[in-house]
C-alpha cells in the first residue's frame, strides 16, 4: 500500500523538498562549485571565482528568506551559531585581525550556501542535488584527464597560473593535470588534486550507492555512475580517503546492525561500536610507525607529522582561544608564512582539522567545533536507525536516504583527521547543511 503524501515521515521529509528544476539546478550549481572551487579559479581566474560566489551567496540568501516555515531559533543549531560567532569575535584578538576577518567572512558566505542546502532541500532534494553536482565533475574530470593523455601528453598548468616560477622549475602540485590516467594515476581531474577528486568520489558512491538502493533514478543510470564513481577513486590512490572509505563502511555495518535490531535490542551494538573504536585507537597509538605503509604512505604521511608538530608548537603559544580564526591560511602574514612548506609547495592548511581550530581558536573552539560534530552526528544516526515516524510507523519501511547524513558526515570525520576540508568549501556547507537539516528534523512532529 502506498504511503499519502500528507502521511509522509516527518524525519524524512524534514523540510520542503526543491521547489522546482530550477532551484534544484542551483542547488546543484552551488554544490558543483563549492567541490570544484579549483576548476573556476583554474579557468576564470580568482577574481572571476570571487564574483560567481558572491552572485551564488546572494541568491542562496534570497531563498534562506523565502523559505516556509522560516528558520527558528528552536530548531537552529546552537553549537553552530556558537562557532560563527567565536570565530567573528576572534578578530578582536586575531594575531592577523585582516586576514581574520576575510576568512570569517569566507566562512559565512560558505555557511549562506550550507543553509540554503539544508534549509530549501529535503533529503530527496539534497540527495538529487547532490548526485547532479558529482556526476558533473566526475564526468568532467575523467574527459578532463582523457583529453590530457590522448591529445596533450604532457603535464597541464592551470589556464590563469599565478606562478612566476619557470614551468621546468615547477613543483608537481602545481600542474593541473600531470597526465597520468595512462600510467595508473594518481589523477586529479578538473579540481586538480587527487586527494579531493577521491572525496568527491567517495562521496559519490555514498549518494549513487543509496540511489541504487532507493530506486529515486534511473537503474542502470545509477549503477554506471556508481561504477564510474568507483574507479575514479582508485585512479586517484588516495590513501587518505580509502581509510575515509573503510570508516564510511564501518559505520554503514552498525547502522545497519541497529536497525535490523530494533530500539530495544541495540545494547550490543553499542557495546562493540565502543570496543571497536578503543581497539582502533590502540591499534593506530601503538603500530602508528608501521600502518603508513598499508596504504603506500611514507613514515612522515607525506610530511604531515612535521606540519601537525609546528601546529601543535604555535596553539600551545596562544591554548585557550587561539591565534585567531582565518579558515585557509593566509600565506603572507605571520605565523603562516613559510609554516608549512614541502617540496617547493606551500601548504595553507594543517592536513588536520581539529588541530586547525585549536590553533586559530584555542581549546575554547576545539570544544565547540567537537560538540558541533558530535551533536550533529547523533542526530543523522537516530535518524539512519529509527523507523520514520509517521501515523502508521510500524508500518513504515526503512528507507536507505535517511542514511545519506550519518554516512556523509562519517566520511567527513575520517577524512579530518588528514585532511582540514570539513572547515572550508564544501566539507563546511555540508557540516552546515547536516547540522541544519538533523535539526530540523529531530523537531518536527510527527504527522
Amino acid at each position: 500500500m502506498t504511503t499519502p503524501r500528507a502521511t509522509l515521515p516527518a524525519r524524512i521529509a524534514f523540510a520542503r523538498t526543491a521547489t522546482g528544476t530550477a532551484e534544484n539546478a542551483f542547488a546543484a550549481l552551488v554544490l558543483f562549485t563549492l567541490f570544484a572551487g579549483d576548476f573556476w579559479r583554474n579557468t576564470i581566474s580568482w577574481p572571476g571565482y570571487f564574483l560567481l560566489a558572491a552572485v551564488l551567496a546572494v541568491v542562496s540568501a534570497a531563498l534562506i528568506i523565502r523559505s516556509r516555515p522560516r528558520f527558528r531559533w528552536r530548531t537552529t543549531p546552537k553549537t553552530l551559531v556558537l562557532f560563527l560567532a567565536l570565530a567573528v569575535v576572534s578578530i578582536a584578538w586575531s594575531a592577523y585581525p585582516g586576514a581574520s576577518a576575510l576568512g570569517a567572512l569566507s566562512t559565512l558566505v560558505t555557511t549562506i550556501a550550507g543553509v540554503f542546502l539544508g534549509l530549501r532541500l529535503g533529503w530527496p532534494g539534497l540527495l538529487s542535488a547532490l548526485g547532479n553536482a558529482f556526476r558533473w565533475i566526475l564526468g568532467l574530470s575523467l574527459v578532463f584527464e582523457l583529453v590530457v593523455a590522448i591529445f596533450v601528453r604532457q603535464p597541464v598548468l592551470p589556464l590563469t597560473p599565478v606562478y612566476a616560477v619557470p614551468q621546468g622549475k615547477l613543483p608537481q602540485a602545481f600542474y593541473w593535470s600531470r597526465d597520468l590516467l595512462f600510467h595508473g594515476g594518481p589523477v586529479q581531474g578538473i579540481v586538480g588534486n587527487s586527494n579531493l577528486l577521491a572525496m568527491i568520489a567517495l562521496l559519490a558512491i555514498v549518494v549513487f550507492g543509496i540511489q541504487v538502493a532507493d530506486r529515486t533514478t534511473r537503474h542502470g543510470s545509477a549503477l554506471g555512475w556508481l561504477v564510474v564513481a568507483v574507479l575514479t577513486l582508485a585512479l586517484t590512490r588516495s590513501a587518505t580517503v580509502i581509510a575515509a572509505a573503510l570508516v564510511t563502511a564501518v559505520v554503514l555495518g552498525f547502522a545497519l546492525w541497529a536497525r535490523r535490531a530494533g530500539p530495544d535490542r541495540r545494547g550490543p551494538v553499542y557495546l562493540v561500536a565502543i570496543v571497536v573504536v578503543a581497539a582502533a585507537i590502540v591499534g593506530v597509538s601503538l603500530f602508528s610507525s608501521r600502518i603508513p605503509a598499508l596504504f603506500g604512505k611514507s613514515e612522515d604521511l607525506t610530511g604531515r607529522l612535521d606540519i601537525w608538530a609546528a601546529v601543535t608548537r604555535l596553539a600551545q603559544e596562544r591554548p585557550a582561544f587561539g591565534w585567531g580564526w582565518v579558515s585557509y591560511w593566509a600565506p603572507w602574514v605571520k605565523p603562516f608564512d613559510g609554516l608549512a612548506t614541502r617540496n617547493g609547495v606551500e601548504y595553507l592548511q594543517a592536513h588536520n582539522a581539529w588541530l586547525d581550530v585549536w590553533l586559530q581558536l584555542g581549546i575554547v573552539g576545539l570544544v565547540v567545533f567537537i560538540l558541533l560534530v558530535l551533536t550533529t552526528f547523533g542526530r543523522a544516526w537516530f535518524l539512519a536507525i529509527d523507523r520514520p515516524r509517521s501515523t502508521i510507523a510500524d508500518d513504515q519501511p526503512y528507507r536507505a536516504v535517511a542514511l545519506l547524513p550519518l554516512l556523509v558526515l562519517g566520511a567527513l570525520i575520517a577524512q579530518s583527521f588528514a585532511e582540514s576540508r570539513i572547515l572550508i568549501e564544501g566539507g563546511w556547507a555540508l557540516l552546515v547543511a547536516l547540522s541544519v537539516a538533523t535539526k530540523r528534523a529531530a523537531n518536527a512532529p510527527a504527522p
